[in-house]
């Protein structure tokens, strides 16, 4: 038997690199914010690709304006102060009133920036999909083509992000881990073999007993064994983090990076969404028009051969699935569900995060939200709850924080 590690950008986060949404959005809302306040208020301004925002306060408003810039540090509170400062004006009137503006080029950016309810990757790429169906709901192809213009600008600048702000800054040779002994655990004696049989269905538990009984020679002492045959990782991550990990027992053949990795031509980054499962999908490819699926997953895919190497490593023989860090949301739906509902994949194996405190709700974990959406992944429910690890025989993603280089 195999085993396959799918790794999202939690795996990241757990080794304390700043790789979520947010921390990307406070990035560029920051410098933005440090630049303004390093010039006057009454003359403040910033101008991009993506926004442009402007500072005129009136004298007799400055001191006020000046202590509230002090509490000024990211988009909302960068918001709040514009429309606090902020007045309509004649325009032969405008020195005697404030003049605060915060103007978006990029609309595709200001929705991701107004939406509160957007906090991973995978919000943002369900988002620009919903965007995509408007347009297909009203035949709009130039609104398309602005869409997928703006949804790149935002790509280029995350890529900059990563490869600046996180590749650049973070150290990541990495020595023995909690993280490594999952990763190099291949072999289960005696007793680790009763735990291990639990988290397969009823046939496959007999297979794994009767073929630990046939390995019993392998160990002088006579314990029984089982061992996984090989381990591989589908890496949906950007980062080069996961090659600190790759050994002599996990090398780089068995390590594919499936959605792209930074600054590489040969295997650019893939940002879109990838649900051909959805009901409107269809309509979509019958429009005719490629400007439609220009950031669909599944084109991306092709230009390299990692989807192939993927589909041989799933038909080849039965393999256990462990879920690190990823969100298994709908963006990646197609990918994810040839996967889950193959013949040879036995058994879905979840590493939680753990949360600091618990949510509104009272959950402490997004255990039972991954089980979720993997269900949607499903088309058949029976098989997916025969294939999921109950969360008894789970356990956490081990939690890390690597140097500053």
């Amino acid at each position: 038997m195999n085993r396959l590690v799918i790794i999202g950008n939690g795996f990241d986060l757990a080794h304390g690199l700043p790789t979520g949404y947010c921390d990307f959005i406070d990035w560029y809302w920051k410098n933005i914010i440090t630049m303004l306040l390093k010039q006057e208020l009454n003359g403040a301004s910033f101008k991009d690709e993506l926004v442009c925002v402007e500072f005129s306060i009136r004298q007799s408003n400055y001191y006020n304006a000046f202590k509230d810039s002090k509490k000024v540090h990211d988009f909302s509170t960068l918001l709040q102060f514009v429309l606090t400062y902020s007045e309509s004006h004649e325009p032969h009137l405008a020195h005697l009133y404030n003049s605060c503006k915060m103007n978006f080029y990029n609309g595709f950016f200001k929705i991701i920036c107004d939406k509160r309810s957007i906090q991973n990757w995978v919000d943002i790429e369900n988002e620009y999909y919903r965007l995509l169906k408007d347009c297909l709901k009203e035949s709009d192809n130039l609104k398309v083509k602005k869409l997928n213009a703006e949804f790149e600008q935002i790509k280029n600048l995350l890529e900059l992000y990563l490869q600046n702000e996180v590749e650049g800054k973070f150290n990541y040779t990495v020595e023995e881990t909690p993280l490594s002994e999952i990763f190099s655990k291949k072999k289960y004696i005696q007793n680790e073999i009763a735990t291990f049989r639990h988290e397969f269905k009823a046939i496959d538990d007999r297979a794994i007993h009767l073929t630990s009984q046939k390995n019993k020679a392998k160990y002088e002492d006579g314990k029984y064994l089982f061992e996984i045959e090989n381990l591989y990782l589908l890496n949906f991550n950007y980062t080069s983090l996961v090659s600190c990990y790759l050994t002599k027992n996990l090398s780089k053949s068995f390590h594919i990076q499936i959605h792209g990795n930074l600054m590489n031509k040969k295997n650019s980054i893939n940002f879109g969404f990838g649900d051909e499962m959805d009901k409107r999908y269809s309509e979509i490819e019958e429009t005719g028009e490629n400007e439609y699926l220009k950031n669909i997953k599944s084109f991306a895919y092709l230009n390299t051969p990692n989807y192939k190497r993927l589909l041989d490593i799933v038909d080849s023989q039965e393999f256990q699935v462990y879920i690190m860090g990823h969100s298994c949301g709908l963006s990646d739906r197609t990918l994810l569900n040839t996967i889950f509902e193959h013949d040879n994949c036995k058994s879905i194996k979840i590493f939680y995060h753990e949360f600091k405190k618990p949510k509104l709700d009272g959950s402490v974990d997004n255990y039972t939200e991954i089980v979720q959406n993997i269900s949607r992944h499903f088309n058949k429910k029976k098989l997916m709850r025969e294939k999921i690890v109950n969360k008894t025989l789970c356990q956490p993603l081990p939690q890390l924080q690597l140097p500053l280089k």
